[in-house]
């Protein structure tokens, strides 16, 4: 092969490799202007969802997202029970029912700005373990921002909206606005929402009249209130609920 030929091959191979290479940079370079664009278009739809944290750290507690499709839901389905919800404030939740709470959901609560690693860390360990995605690790924050305003979808974006949000309730909410309304909209039964409709429709009392071990039931509906609670008084429900009194007269 003559020297003129194999020049040629080398400026042919260097030329393919350039196009390539020219080709793959403009794709991604088009990737990333589509994400960018995705990315700005979501921080709108954010901001159209972003609430006034003055209102919701002083004011009266709002229906939840999960109260607001519940009652949909019913007016689509009349056998579903009636909803149930009467919040009150947080001088009328007994301290041992919040501390029940905390040590059934998120025992360094106090502690973590809306996010616990470790019990992250600790989840996915156990979910290695037994090669299923069983066991999660959300916070109460975490919990009260999707309850509130998001949905149980465990989508990635969802839980992009789940982050952002719980950084920004966190930083403008104090901890025992942020449990207080958590106790006000988590469900504890079908159609039954907050601490004060719970008390009153499995012991016709009102919250602030609840004893620990009433408590400790409460608790332990979480978080899968439908299938355990007082009502349907399971085996496992009960054990739970004696692990969490077990807890809460240790706990700070």
């Amino acid at each position: 092969m003559s020297l003129y030929r194999i020049k040629r091959y080398f400026r042919r191979a260097q030329y393919k490799r350039q196009s390539i290479f020219s080709r793959w940079w403009r794709r991604l370079r088009w990737a990333g202007y589509i994400l960018l664009i995705l990315f700005f278009v979501d921080l709108f739809y954010i901001s159209l969802q972003w609430p006034d944290w003055k209102d919701i750290g002083r004011g009266a507690v709002p229906q939840s997202a999960f109260i607001q499709l519940y009652k949909q839901r019913r007016q689509e389905d009349k056998s579903l029970p009636d909803l149930r919800w009467s919040p009150v404030g947080r001088q009328h939740i007994p301290k041992h029912l919040r501390r029940a709470v905390i040590v059934a959901e998120d025992a360094r609560f106090y502690q973590h700005n809306g996010f616990d690693m470790d019990a992250f860390q600790s989840a996915m360990s156990h979910n290695l373990e037994i090669q299923e995605f069983k066991y999660g690790a959300s916070t109460i924050s975490q919990q009260t921002i999707k309850n509130l305003y998001l949905s149980s979808s465990r989508s990635p974006l969802r839980k992009w909206h789940e982050l952002i949000m719980t950084i920004a309730m966190e930083f403008n909410l104090s901890k025992d606005r942020i449990l207080e309304l958590y106790l006000n909209i988590a469900e504890f039964g079908k159609g039954i929402y907050g601490v004060e409709a719970a008390s009153q429709y499995y012991w016709q009392l009102p919250v602030s009249s609840l004893q620990p071990w009433q408590s400790a039931q409460l608790a332990a509906c979480l978080p899968s209130p439908v299938k355990h609670n007082p009502k349907q008084g399971t085996k496992q429900f009960y054990k739970r609920a004696k692990k969490i009194i077990k807890h809460v007269q240790h706990y700070k």
